[in-house]
């Protein structure tokens, strides 16, 4: 079997890394070719355009750099024409991947979709197109297979990938992270969760540095992503005090004692470590205000959709300042009422999102998808 597969962004990466894997194990002569990162192409696909190429975030942003994103979009499409696989697989990332996904279905490839565009937030009439281009939809929040299933589109819930990392990780050693990144062994940690595009990390990480002096007994860490370089970040650090590791996020979060966190993944990652965190989000404002017209749900961070209700903290554009940022801090680290609450909503949202085991249940439904494929020709 040949398979194309796309991801945007460093969650799809490593999410598309882990199915990779999963799909090798079950079909060993199974091979790859596709947009992605260094994670997918670890794991043997051939990687034909890297996604900080092509990791764009924002109304704004997607416009100014419309003649790339073009670009992206009509050599992927050539490059799936001459590879022919036997089956697309599209991981998140819809401005570019509902437009592969139109295109491929009017080819005639096989269309699998996992991990959902957030069409339950904004832009439903997505829907409709899904449903005509994809024959597959793979979802791994619980709430979105009962949302496609309402809609008529072909669903399936296969749990969550993120605690397939989390089982994978197992337990990391505090000591000999501290001493790997020069950290002193007394003072906590506070985390900082800037994100992982460059945009992103430009507009939030300078916003989060502010509030790093007035909490003197820390130790303020950011995690750092390698695809963006140690320099991005140290143009915005200078010459604080904060400290910067590299691609150790998970270490980083067994170690903190709370978090400041850019609203995405990671705040569910962050959940998952049992972390009191504050969620942030700031964008370009004028895509911000196109947004808020567009956008249908009363949360941005994941653990709070998932919950349905405000178990962390979010601030939000004109929210997001040192003021707001320092006192919801002081409340999940000396509030003890607080962090109870807060951590029996942890425990809930574990329970809620079930066990390890999203990337083989997808592999497998994806197996079954082509032998049922088959079995009509």
């Amino acid at each position: 079997m040949k398979y194309y597969i796309i991801a945007g962004e460093a969650s799809g990466d490593m999410h598309a890394a882990n199915l990779i894997a999963e799909l090798k194990r079950k079909a060993p002569n199974a091979q790859f070719r596709g947009f992605g990162g260094d994670l997918m192409q670890q794991q043997g696909m051939e990687l034909v355009r890297h996604y900080r190429t092509m990791a764009y975030m924002g109304f704004i942003e997607v416009a100014v750099n419309l003649r790339k994103v073009l670009n992206n979009i009509s050599f992927c499409k050539k490059d799936i024409e001459e590879y022919q696989p036997d089956a697309l697989i599209l991981v998140d990332y819809p401005g570019f991947n509902l437009r592969i996904a139109e295109f491929a279905h009017e080819k005639g490839f096989k269309v699998i979709y996992y991990i959902s565009p957030q069409v339950w937030a904004w832009k439903r009439r997505r829907v409709k197109k899904i449903k005509q281009w994809v024959d597959k939809m793979l979802v791994i929040l619980p709430f979105e297979e009962e949302f496609y299933k309402n809609y008529g589109v072909n669903v399936t819930y296969v749990g969550n990938p993120l605690l397939d990392e989390l089982a994978k990780f197992g337990t990391g050693n505090r000591s000999i992270f501290l001493r790997r990144n020069s950290l002193g062994e007394k003072r906590e940690i506070i985390a900082l969760l800037p994100g992982s595009r460059k945009q992103e990390v430009r507009r939030m990480l300078p916003e989060m540095l502010k509030i790093a002096p007035q909490f003197p007994e820390y130790q303020f860490v950011i995690a750092g992503v390698s695809s963006l370089g140690e320099g991005t970040y140290h143009k915005m650090t200078g010459k604080s005090d904060v400290f910067l590791v590299m691609d150790q996020t998970y270490e980083l979060l067994q170690c903190a004692s709370a978090a400041v966190v850019t609203s995405g993944t990671a705040t569910l990652e962050t959940a998952l470590f049992s972390v009191p965190e504050v969620v942030c989000y700031k964008a370009n404002p004028l895509s911000y205000l196109i947004a808020r017209w567009l956008i249908k749900v009363k949360y941005i961070s994941l653990v709070n959709l998932v919950m349905d209700k405000d178990v962390v903290k979010e601030l939000i554009q004109g929210d997001m300042t040192e003021k707001n940022i320092k006192a919801e801090l002081v409340e999940v680290l000396r509030n003890s009422e607080r962090q109870r609450s807060l951590l029996e909503d942890y425990e809930d949202l574990k329970d809620c999102l079930g066990n390890a085991g999203a990337s083989a249940k997808a592999a497998e439904v994806i197996l079954e998808e082509l032998k049922n494929e088959e079995k009509k020709r």
